[in-house]
C-alpha cells in the first residue's frame, strides 16, 4: 500500500499541474479561439473531477 500512496500522491500533483496548464492556456486563446478555450476548460474540469477521486482513494489508504 505505501507504493501505491505514493502513486497516488504522485499522479495528484502531476494531473493538478496539466490542469493549471490547461486554464492557463484557455485564456491565452480564448479571445481568438473561443470554442477551443471552452474545450480546454472543459477538460480542466474532468482533470479536477479525476483528482478528487484520487484523493478519496488516497484518504482511504490512509485510514
Amino acid at each position: 500500500m505505501e507504493k501505491l500512496r505514493h502513486l497516488l500522491k504522485h499522479w495528484i500533483e502531476h494531473s493538478k499541474e496539466h490542469t493549471a496548464k490547461y486554464e492557463e492556456w484557455s485564456e491565452k486563446v480564448k479571445q481568438d479561439y473561443p470554442e477551443i478555450s471552452k474545450k480546454l476548460i472543459d477538460a480542466a474540469k474532468k482533470f479536477r473531477e479525476g483528482e478528487k477521486l484520487l484523493e478519496e482513494a488516497l484518504k482511504l489508504i490512509r485510514r
